[in-house]
């Protein structure tokens, strides 16, 4: 069933009362910086902190995911191909079937 789009629940969005998304990245630039000059010790590899890296860094993908217009499904294009076959036929031989 890959030609129709099949309909999911929606996602569950949390946003927090208290939460200040600046002050979080204030914390995380002094952590940085103290990491530098060698004041804390070196802080091991973890996931999180390259994720949603790679959509920023290009273009392509960071347009694509700001932009909320949502390409056509393949069904879609199957039926806009069909019909515009069926006009083309009637045009050219005058009748839409035999």
């Amino acid at each position: 069933m890959g030609l129709f789009k099949v309909n999911q629940p929606r996602g569950f969005q949390h946003n927090y009362m208290y939460y200040d998304p600046r002050k979080e990245k204030l914390q995380k630039i002094e952590e940085k910086a103290k990491r530098e000059l060698g004041l804390l010790p070196e802080k091991e590899f973890d996931p999180e902190d390259i994720r949603g890296k790679f959509v920023g860094a290009t273009k392509h993908l960071k347009r694509r995911k700001e932009s909320k217009t949502k390409p056509l499904s393949s069904g879609i294009i199957i039926v806009l191909i069909v019909v515009l076959c069926l006009v083309l036929r009637y045009l050219y031989t005058g009748r839409l079937f035999y």
